[in-house]
């Protein structure tokens, strides 16, 4: 079966208002010259570092069957199709609202201080399997990878899910008016990006402008064990929402988790959704894990799913990398286990992996040990969030932490003399460290704010750095 292209010369001019210098097709939509592919079509973006204009070429010769451009640039050969548009930023927006109106998907948008991009990919998951979905890529969710993920979608898709995120006040609204969703989530609000806000209320307004992109009769869904849960769905009320729905643990969710058993592969889950039972393996580990799946398929009723397939289907949901991955590596005289949350931290999502680090079982003679970098954005109150988890470290009987960065150094500093395995100053210096140090039956957690690079010290050690423990061990 033939299948029609995402976009041509003429739905392209009609969505933007530009003009097609030659005729094309195109089935995809980049903005990096490195990532391009065959018959994609290349936007152009000027960004503070760099004009994509700078690379049409380049685009061209990876493939792409056209570029959306504000002028022709020198260095293109005369008969490369061009879109010429006024502004190529507005041009990208243009696709994405042309590709918004033209479909008849359910849309679901997805936001929250944590969880947003492990939503995402658990609808992705579930929803694919029945009908075509289309979602965000990676964490496409700021003000250009957005527009992009929905200029990407096809016109016969079944089912979108969209993240949307934000670092500062007044980047939701203008994504959540894009996206148009049919249903609206936030995971929950927590103290995250709080170096932009004046408190976590005002991180708790910005979550919730989500709502205001809702088309008119759409459902809001709230996690109603969040502390903010009341605010959130004040500002819902006054959106376009045609119902507001809590997901959560209390008997006044309607999506509710009744019962969450963990084991070494994850755990089962009793749930009500919209009143029906629903039990439920998940290959996830945590009672957070298991809160974000009753938020899962609470999206998928609103959406006109099946739950009790999308229930079953979370069986064969794989933890992301960087976000709950586990690897069993040889290390001499056996093997360790990382627990691998390295993509990004805050002090909730820190507390729940700990809990999970608590949970799991060491080998005969193996120690709980976590690797944690300084958590970022956190606002003035930093170093008390970090020297604060010295407690939970405690109580969750972590044998060892190693600190990377400083404010995680502080506290390495608060905690007994015993409990200190080491510090140091980036990931890579960290790699080598912990290499040296590792016995059979570890249990390794490492989590950090995205900047700090711990995937370098769970690339080390998995993939067999030379130097490490896990390279020498028989």
């Amino acid at each position: 079966m033939t299948r029609d292209p995402l976009w041509t010369d003429k739905t392209a001019a009609d969505a933007t208002g530009g003009e097609a210098t030659e005729t094309f097709e195109a089935d995809g939509v980049a903005f990096d010259s490195r990532e391009v592919t065959d018959r994609d079509l290349f936007v152009a973006l000027k960004g503070e570092q760099t004009d994509g204009h700078n690379y049409v070429n380049q685009a061209f010769e990876k493939g792409a069957s056209a570029a959306m451009v504000d002028h022709r640039p020198d260095d293109v050969a005369p008969a490369s199709p061009l879109l010429l548009v006024v502004d190529t930023t507005n041009g990208l927006n243009d696709l994405a609202r042309a590709a918004r109106a033209r479909t008849k998907a359910k849309i679901a948008a997805v936001t929250g201080s944590v969880g947003k991009t492990g939503t995402k990919e658990a609808l992705h998951h579930v929803l694919g399997q029945q009908g075509l979905t289309h979602v965000s890529e990676k964490s496409f969710n700021n003000h250009v990878g957005t527009p992009l993920s929905l200029a990407r979608m096809p016109q016969a898709t079944a089912f979108g899910v969209f993240e949307v995120g934000m670092n500062q006040p007044g980047e939701i609204e203008p994504l959540a008016s894009l996206v148009r969703p049919h249903v609206a989530l936030v995971t929950t609000v927590e103290a995250v990006h709080a170096a932009n806000f004046e408190n976590e209320e005002g991180i708790a307004a910005e979550k919730a402008c989500i709502f205001d992109g809702l088309e008119k009769g759409g459902v809001a869904i709230i996690n109603g064990d969040n502390r903010h849960a009341d605010a959130l769905m004040a500002r819902a009320e006054a959106s376009p929402a045609g119902s507001i729905v809590r997901f959560g643990t209390s008997d006044n969710c309607e999506h509710r988790l009744l019962a969450w058993t963990d084991n070494d592969h994850g755990g089962t889950v009793s749930a009500l959704i919209a009143g029906e039972s629903v039990d439920y393996k998940l290959s996830l580990a945590g009672q957070h894990q298991a809160l974000n799946s009753i938020a899962v398929l609470a999206v998928v009723h609103h959406l006109g799913g099946d739950v009790v397939k999308a229930a079953s289907d979370l069986e064969q949901l794989r933890p992301l990398a960087g976000r709950g991955a586990r690897h069993n590596v040889r290390v001499s005289g056996g093997s360790v286990t990382i627990l691998d949350e390295s993509y990004n931290a805050s002090p909730v999502a820190l507390r729940a992996a700990l809990t999970v680090l608590s949970q799991a079982q060491t080998g005969p003679g193996g120690r709980r040990i976590a690797v944690l970098g300084d958590m970022l954005e956190l606002g003035d109150d930093a170093i008390a969030l970090h020297t604060s988890l010295s407690g939970d470290l405690i109580q969750h009987k972590v044998d060892l932490l190693f600190a990377v960065g400083p404010m995680m150094n502080r506290l390495y500093g608060e905690l007994p003399p015993a409990r200190r395995g080491g510090a140091a100053g980036n990931a890579r210096a960290m790699a080598d460290l912990l290499g040296d140090v590792l016995r059979p039956g570890d249990v390794i957690l490492i989590k950090g704010s995205r900047r700090i690079g711990l995937e370098a010290v769970v690339e080390a050690l998995t993939q067999g750095r030379p130097g490490s423990a896990a390279v020498r061990g028989g």
